[in-house]
């Protein structure tokens, strides 16, 4: 519904009771700020409602795309209205776990459904003493293995467009589709 159009909404604030005393009883001011009123009741009332239209928990769902791009969150039309609202309260959370396991499962439970783990370091290598060689470097690959979650459908391509925009460049990522969590996994 648009927030400019409500029919009926009337003014906490009319400007016919504010005018001198003059105007108080002359019919056409009382009429023109009475239209003025009609004009500005949806404005006062989005300003008193403020705080709401920030929280995108109870946000207008028009407003929550808007504050996902505030916040560089993932939003998808198609997305029912819950799960777009999850992503942009966790959107913070989740940029500072991007680039970790952990944000990339919580990235994929929250805009693909599924359940996953993270096997591999994608080629990170350290020393604790300075000025030595560097320990051999693993393989460079990491593994992702995705199950299903919240639905029993995998989307395959959807899971593999969220792996690849999140793995870093240099960094080889291989997505395994099982039908169920691995062994020792709880779902």
């Amino acid at each position: 519904m648009s927030r400019a159009a409500v029919p009926g909404l009337p003014s906490r604030h009319p400007i016919g009771g504010l005018l001198p005393a003059l105007y108080a009883d002359d019919d056409f001011a009382q009429r023109f700020t009475g239209g003025l009123d009609t004009v500005l009741a949806p404005v006062f009332s989005t300003l008193d409602s403020l705080p709401a239209y920030l929280d995108p928990r109870v946000a207008p769902l028009d407003f929550v795309a808007w504050l996902a791009s505030w916040v560089g969150a993932s939003d998808d039309a198609e997305w029912p209205a819950e799960l777009r609202r999850e992503a942009v309260v966790c959107a913070v959370e989740l940029h500072r776990w991007r680039g970790t396991r952990r944000g990339l499962v919580e990235r994929l439970r929250l805009t693909t459904g599924v359940n996953a783990d993270v096997v591999g370091d994608g080629g990170a290598v350290w020393s604790r003493t300075a000025d030595t060689e560097l320990p051999p470097g693993p393989s460079g690959e990491i593994v992702v293995r995705v199950w299903p979650g919240r639905d029993p459908h995998v989307d395959e391509g959807r899971v593999r467009e969220v792996v690849r925009s999140l793995c870093p460049a240099h960094v080889s990522c291989r997505v395994e589709i099982l039908p169920g969590p691995p062994a020792g996994e709880g779902s």
